[in-house]
């Protein structure tokens, strides 16, 4: 008899794993198949296993999404199957979630399931942007409505009540202002609108039900909540001196790997910045895995392992992993590695670095090698294509044998993220910050599909600060864009972080 299935109901909450329970973590790491919303964050994708079954279903507002029925059709196979089901549900299941109808067709299955809550963006935006929905002088009581549908709302009702939280009301919020306004509610009221709360690129536009359409006009709303009442006038003043930091109405397009969280912008957000992530690099396994494979099998003939990259250091220790290989087959190589960073993730696997060279740039280990070159048969686990020959040239040179293996694939993605390309488009950024030379050769690629032209980059990028991590990087800035504006003294990016932060003043930025 085949093992009993079960579904969660996990309410994702409102952006990455730091809002989402621990009860729901639980769950996700030992999911067999995960059913997800369009509107969860990808970043909570990562904590399923490697084998687990991940299936998006849409379900957001005025685009395509699968219909309601095979959901449900969905949950119920795979419970019967025996297969442990995750439904992830962005905010709290119950809240506009339609979770009634799936729980509905689950007994009618005689499916066993279970309820996980999660932080719905209703109360998570305004607290995120300092505003209290009950005050006991300026709101005794609040109301949660859905702006889907505004036309079978009671607005006579709701213009009375103190505080208004309007989710999925983005569209109609033109309808919403009338109406409120039409049943007496003053046009000086205040509204502040929370998009993508809990997420890095967080916008919020204040207003008040006379002015609020014309600030947004033209500005994707979804998703949204809108929060109407006079407590938004007790949120914190973003100029007052306590909530300034030195990044503060600084908007910093951040460019990374697809599916890999930014500590970047982690850092830039604890400066005050507004960052937007756009995914210029896109990691993949090698085309083959032969030359790697054969490069284990043989690593007692080695005497160095050489790691020039976080991405290297995962797929190296995978691939060994995968081969039922530990640690313990490194026992005779010694390991050097380029970056804070990479020797970081080297730590995480259990794997401690024989040398680090003092500067965090590849030329910095040859000049600096800790033992006599010549004679060293040295394994390099690299980037399949497009990475620096000059490492492997100048550690030949001296008389290293290098044996470099295909360990991943670093790719462009196939076109540029939406959000990020409005944002860029509308004049919003004003800093692009770049970690290494394939994010700058990506982005060009990305942006001369859109614009087709030199020109219509130049235009794009003009009042625009181009921050890049080292000298490298910031040759190919200068070679494919014809400028760098910044460049961090130390090759980290902490480093970086620290240079945009001494820059706060500077004309390039102001």
């Amino acid at each position: 008899m085949s093992a009993k299935g079960k579904v969660y109901l996990v309410g994702a909450g409102v952006g990455t794993e730091a809002y989402l329970t621990v009860r729901g973590k639980q769950l996700l790491n030992i999911a067999q198949v995960l059913i997800y919303d369009a509107l969860v964050d990808r970043e909570l994708l990562d904590l399923v296993r490697e084998d687990c079954l991940k299936i998006c279903v849409g379900k957001r507002g005025g685009k395509a999404s699968t219909p309601q029925e095979n959901i449900n059709q969905l949950l119920v196979a795979y419970c019967l199957q025996g297969k442990q089901v995750v439904r992830l549900k962005s905010g709290d299941p119950f809240i506009f979630g339609r979770a009634n109808e799936e729980i509905a067709v689950l007994q009618a299955s005689k499916c066993n399931f279970e309820l996980i809550p999660g932080i719905s963006s209703a109360l998570a935006a305004p607290l995120l942007a300092g505003i209290p929905l009950t005050d006991k002088d300026l709101s005794r009581c609040f109301a949660v409505l859905s702006g889907h549908q505004p036309e079978k709302l009671d607005w006579s009702a709701l213009a009375s009540i103190d505080t208004l939280v309007i989710l999925m009301g983005g569209r109609s919020l033109k309808i919403v202002v009338e109406n409120l306004i039409h049943y007496k509610r003053s046009p000086n009221e205040p509204i502040v609108i929370i998009r993508n709360c809990g997420q890095s690129d967080r916008q919020i536009f204040r207003g008040t039900l006379t002015d609020i359409v014309e600030i947004t006009r033209g500005i994707s709303l979804s998703p949204a909540v809108i929060v109407i009442g006079k407590v938004v006038q007790l949120s914190p003043d973003p100029q007052t001196p306590s909530s300034i930091q030195p990044l503060t109405k600084k908007t910093i397009l951040v460019t990374r790997a697809q599916s890999q969280s930014s500590k970047f912008t982690t850092l830039l957000e604890q400066q005050g910045a507004t960052v937007v992530e756009m995914p210029a690099l896109a990691i993949t396994p090698p085309s083959s895995w032969t030359d790697l494979d054969s490069a284990i099998a043989n690593l007692a003939e080695f005497d160095w392992l050489i790691l020039t990259s976080a991405n290297g250091v995962d797929y190296f220790c995978d691939r060994l992993d995968t081969l039922g290989y530990d640690g313990r087959a490194l026992a005779g190589v010694k390991i050097a590695v380029v970056g804070r960073k990479t020797a970081s993730v080297l730590q995480k696997r259990r794997l401690k670095p024989d040398f680090i060279p003092p500067d965090y740039i590849a030329d910095s280990l040859v000049a600096n090698f800790p033992e006599d070159l010549p004679g060293q048969k040295i394994l390099f686990p690299r980037v399949e294509s497009g990475g620096r020959e000059v490492l492997v040239q100048e550690l030949s040179a001296k008389g290293a044998e290098v044996i470099e293996v295909a360990a991943y694939q670093s790719q462009c993605p196939q076109q540029i993220d939406r959000f990020a390309w409005q944002v860029l488009q509308q004049k919003q950024i004003d800093i692009v910050t770049f970690a290494s030379s394939k994010t700058v050769k990506n982005f060009y690629q990305l942006l001369e599909q859109q614009l087709l032209s030199m020109d219509g980059i130049d235009a794009l990028l003009k009042d625009v600060c181009i921050a890049s991590i080292g000298p490298q990087t910031s040759k190919t800035c200068q070679e494919l864009l014809g400028r760098f504006d910044i460049e961090a003294e130390e090759y980290t990016l902490e480093g970086l972080t620290t240079a945009l932060v001494n820059l706060n003043r500077s004309d390039l930025i102001n």
